[in-house]
Formats: structure tokens, C-alpha cells, sequence
């Protein structure tokens, strides 16, 4: 298993920040996602080079800003996948968002990793257009 992990700090509040990234329906910060529906506890989408992807919401607290997920259904088998967004307050107008995600097999990795740095410039747009 791999684990990727992504620390950036953010000119956003906090609260900005989570506005964002709670609405687990919302995604003009992931530039590979046209739209993404919810089932239950799950959200439907299709990606580039991905396929149909479902993803759990494990978690979703408000109080500590913090967001889980884990892929369940995928075009291509995944023994695992665990992704943790968490973020913290530097100050009213600062914040950091870490960005961690396990994956197994590894052979996925690199993928998952250009997602997540793709989508964090996505963040950072739709930051700096508010």
C-alpha cells in the first residue's frame, strides 16, 4: 500500500476552505469532473482515464473540517483506497489543507497523485476567483 500525502497552505479562511470541499457534490476545483450525483451515502462520477468512479463518504465533520472518502466501485479493481481531507487554521485568513490518500495497488499511485495536484490548483482557483 501507498500512501501520498499533499500539505498546502491556503490564502482562505478556514471556513472558506470547508465551504469548498463539504459540498461533496461540488466539484469546479476537480478539473477532470464534469458533474458528480449522490447515492445514499456515495457520490457518482465519471473520470478522464478513470471511468465511472463511486466514491463513500466515511466522514464529514464540520467541527473539525475534516472529510473521508474511499473509492468502492471503479473500472479498474482496488484492493484500497482511504482519502483524508483535513484542514486547519493558521489565522483568519490563512489555512492549510493536508491532503492524505492510501492506495492499493501502488501501480495506481502516480495516477491518484497527478489527480490531487491537479485538483489542488483547481482549489486555488476557485479561491482566488471568489
Amino acid at each position: 500500500m501507498k500512501k501520498l500525502v499533499e500539505k498546502i497552505q491556503l490564502e482562505c479562511s478556514a471556513t472558506t476552505l470547508w465551504g469548498i470541499l463539504s459540498d461533496v457534490t461540488r466539484c469546479d476545483w476537480v478539473p477532470i469532473i464534469e458533474e458528480i450525483r449522490l447515492e445514499g451515502n456515495c457520490r457518482v462520477f465519471e473520470m478522464e482515464g478513470m471511468g465511472s468512479v463511486k466514491e463513500r463518504i466515511l466522514l464529514l465533520d464540520n467541527e473539525s473540517m475534516k472529510l473521508q472518502y474511499s473509492a468502492v466501485e471503479t473500472r479498474t479493481p482496488i484492493d484500497h483506497h482511504l482519502a483524508t481531507m483535513q484542514i486547519s487554521e493558521i489565522d483568519s485568513e490563512n489555512c492549510q489543507l493536508e491532503w492524505s490518500t492510501e492506495i492499493d495497488p501502488e501501480i495506481f499511485a502516480d495516477a491518484i497523485h497527478q489527480s490531487m495536484l491537479l485538483s489542488i490548483e483547481g482549489i486555488k482557483a476557485v479561491i482566488s476567483s471568489n
